[in-house]
């Protein structure tokens, strides 16, 4: 049976009495059967694949399940041996003493601001997060989009810092932040006060640029078509528009990656703040956590609590932007 409509130019009818042919370049191939011994070494080999993988994640998380255990435990029981992975008599009381030190003779000012370190660590990381990604996102665009002059060796130049070592610059950054004009109580030319050590813009300022989030931006904004900007630009968007309702909505899972690594990054930086700070109102949670002690000893089962405290921001964050964090990374190396 054929099926003519009317008014249709004159062509091959279709037909429709029976299966309808698939040329033999399209069909699909008969898949073929393991042998006895291919199943053997498919399933020996999915067997020790399983076995490696649960191994290796034991071993990474054994110090976490370790921590999370101690925190629970008095400070005889942490060091007995053997160890006690489970708890005997599990209690809270180590969170309570290390958030409320009113319940301890702590020899130290640090301690008296522990809930400030968090409210300190929280700020620093978020603000250089949300600074770092914009400033970045700004420079990977016209690295990646922009035409001009020197474009792509002054992108090399900012490859080149990647392959400085931090120490290098150590004395260099230090001296910067403590001769900064009109800050800290130093005058025009910078002499006579401390600059931006000791304050927040010492422990924000210097992050809100990094090379790296610069390249990983830029590799993903590459994959970006051309003619979604020009379709912009016809329309009459500026440049600045062009950038922040095309592409940026179209780097989102870039974004969200560079953001968790930025943020878990700030949030555990030690030599940073340790270098900056001396004020305990300033202190960072690792900077303080480094300086916690109690009656002039490491209190180990209060650092044990405070160490699962620090980490719940960065399981938060992780859980929240995973799916953008794998979807980042996977498109960012596919499109780069």
């Amino acid at each position: 049976m054929a099926i003519k409509t009317p008014g249709a130019p004159v062509g091959p009818a279709i037909n429709t009495s029976g299966p309808v042919p698939v040329p033999a370049g399209l069909a699909p191939r008969p898949r073929r059967r393991r042998t006895p011994g291919q199943t053997a070494r498919h399933v020996f080999g999915r067997v020790v694949l399983y076995a490696v993988l649960t191994l290796g994640s034991l071993i990474f998380i054994a110090p976490l399940l370790w921590m999370v255990s101690a925190s629970l435990q008095d400070l005889g029981d942490i060091f007995s041996f053997p160890p006690h992975w489970i708890p005997i008599d599990p209690s809270l009381d180590n969170y309570r003493r290390f958030l409320f030190p009113g319940a301890i003779e702590a020899t130290r000012d640090e301690s008296a601001n522990i809930l400030r370190w968090f409210g300190n660590g929280l700020f620093v990381a978020g603000s250089v997060t949300v600074l770092q990604l914009f400033f970045c996102s700004l420079a990977a665009y016209a690295f990646a989009k922009r035409r001009f002059r020197g474009r792509d060796r002054i992108f090399l130049l900012f490859l080149a810092t990647m392959m400085i070592p931090a120490q290098v610059t150590l004395i260099p950054w230090y001296i910067i932040l403590r001769h900064i004009p009109l800050f800290g109580g130093n005058d025009l030319f910078g002499q006579g006060g401390h600059g931006w050590l000791d304050s927040y813009y010492g422990l924000i300022i210097p992050g809100v640029v990094s090379a790296w989030t610069i390249f990983f931006l830029r590799q993903y904004m590459r994959g970006i078509s051309d003619e979604y900007l020009d379709a912009a630009r016809v329309d009459g968007a500026s440049e600045f528009r062009v950038f922040w309702t095309v592409v940026l909505p179209l780097t989102k899972p870039a974004l969200g990656a560079s953001g968790i690594f930025t943020f878990i990054y700030v949030w555990e930086d030690l030599f940073g703040p340790l270098i900056l700070i001396s004020n305990p109102d300033l202190y960072t949670v690792p900077l303080g956590m480094a300086l916690f002690s109690v009656k002039n000893r490491p209190a180990w089962d209060l650092l044990m609590a405070g160490g699962v405290l620090a980490t719940i921001p960065v399981l938060i964050v992780f859980v929240l932007f995973q799916r953008q964090l794998v979807k980042g990374i996977t498109l960012g190396g596919i499109k780069g």
